[in-house]
């Protein structure tokens, strides 16, 4: 914040600024339009609360703005959660018979009692192929891609989840009213 003091009309301005991080995006499971105008991104946990309680909030954000955002979802596992790796390579591998966000809700319902067997019965529910599953939770190029999401979330100085951008600019307010406000 910079102040502006006045001292013939004895007032202060303060001025906030703002820093855009540049976030890649690519390759990332998103909902909206793929070339929307607002870019919501958001680092998150599947194994920690806070970020299970921000899911459905995500979704009224895109249901009241379809034609504008876009919400793209990157992992920050916390180190000391012990499934919460696990449970993003399942996520991604879901992804791979484009049931993504379908996992991500289920994960985040279950985001306390998550284990092998959560994953399993997750993926058996909602029909997927379960030998491809499995072969895709092997896939090295998961790990990596979680691994680049969490590297590039340090890079751009993050410290907790979940943390939400808006094309760029880091939304301090995470409201209905927050989130309308740095979208308009």
């Amino acid at each position: 914040h910079l102040f502006a003091t006045s001292r013939q009309n004895k007032t202060v301005k303060v001025i906030a600024l703002d820093f855009i991080k540049q976030i890649s995006t690519k390759g990332s499971p998103y909902k909206g339009l793929e070339d929307a105008p607002v870019v919501i991104t958001c680092f998150s946990d599947f194994q920690w609360q806070y970020c299970a309680r921000l899911a459905p909030l995500l979704e009224q954000v895109l249901e009241k703005n379809p034609k504008t955002v876009k919400i793209v979802f990157k992992n920050f596992p916390i180190r000391s959660h012990k499934f919460a790796v696990q449970a993003a390579v399942a996520a991604l591998a879901a992804d791979r018979q484009a049931k993504f966000w379908d996992f991500h809700d289920e994960l985040f319902k279950n985001y306390n009692r998550l284990n092998e067997d959560k994953f399993q019965e997750i993926a058996t529910t909602l029909n997927l192929n379960l030998a491809q599953f499995e072969k895709d939770r092997k896939d090295p190029l998961l790990l990596e891609q979680i691994r680049h999401d969490y590297n590039e979330a340090i890079r751009i100085g993050l410290r907790s989840v979940p943390t939400v951008f808006v094309n760029g600019r880091k939304l301090k307010d995470r409201s209905l009213k927050g989130f309308q406000a740095l979208i308009d």
